[in-house]
């Protein structure tokens, strides 16, 4: 006679299987807002290293002399698409020239400007404002980028500014940021102006005190005076 073998087989029980789903549920809600969270401040601290780049990229565009456009040997200051070399210079005719920037001073992913003058680049967009005549905030060209036309020369040597805005606001980022040629990034924690995507872009004169005057003082926490935008702007420590 053979050997018997009796085999029985056990698999979860409907009770084990509600507690594995709700400790998964429960390290699920905890995991979560902390990988989301995480995602904002990466994409916080890339916007503000970008505005530091955008920086140091004027400075080298105007040290340079590359723009010059009426000619009096003192360089000014660019556009996205001209700094990253995707469109030629301005030249004394005030039009796109057919002088291409190299080496570009700029990576080649911030000369991808869309057709409202914007860069969008790890959960941000960013804007370049060059003045016109009083210092009236200048938005870039829209696709491929470059001048819009009417910079005035002499502001352009001395005069630009840079905005960084989440592409969905509390989703991708939540402070807005901006620097200009002093070079102190400033930030707002954007319960004013929920700036946010391609619809709700800060205006050029957003953290100044004077309205559509780029030339004018920036607002730092109040000080000297509010900012345009009404919103308060400090400097990213």
């Amino acid at each position: 006679m053979g050997d018997r073998f009796v085999r029985t087989q056990k698999g979860f029980t409907l009770i084990e299987l509600m507690i594995v789903v709700a400790i998964i549920a429960i390290i699920a809600s905890i995991a979560i807002p902390n990988l989301l969270s995480a995602r904002l401040n990466a994409n916080e601290s890339a916007a503000i290293a970008t505005l530091r780049n955008v920086v140091s990229a004027q400075s080298q565009l105007q040290s340079q002399g590359a723009i010059d456009q009426d000619l009096d040997g003192i360089g000014e200051h660019g556009w996205f698409a001209e700094a990253a070399g995707n469109v030629g210079l301005r030249d004394d005719t005030g039009a796109v020239g057919a002088i291409i920037l190299n080496p570009p001073v700029m990576s080649a992913a911030l000369g991808r400007v869309d057709g409202n003058g914007f860069v969008n680049r790890s959960g941000y967009f960013f804007q370049i404002n060059l003045p016109a005549a009083a210092g009236v905030p200048l938005v870039e060209a829209g696709s491929p980028g470059g001048t819009p036309g009417g910079e005035d020369f002499d502001l352009c040597e001395n005069t630009w500014c840079c905005y960084a805005w989440p592409a969905a606001f509390t989703n991708t980022g939540n402070r807005t940021f901006m620097v200009n040629q002093a070079g102190d990034v400033l930030q707002t924690n954007n319960q004013v102006g929920n700036y946010s995507g391609t619809g709700t872009p800060p205006l050029g004169d957003a953290a100044y005190v004077t309205a559509q005057d780029i030339t004018s003082a920036l607002s730092i926490g109040g000080v000297p005076a509010a900012a345009t935008d009404g919103g308060n702007w400090l400097v990213v420590n």
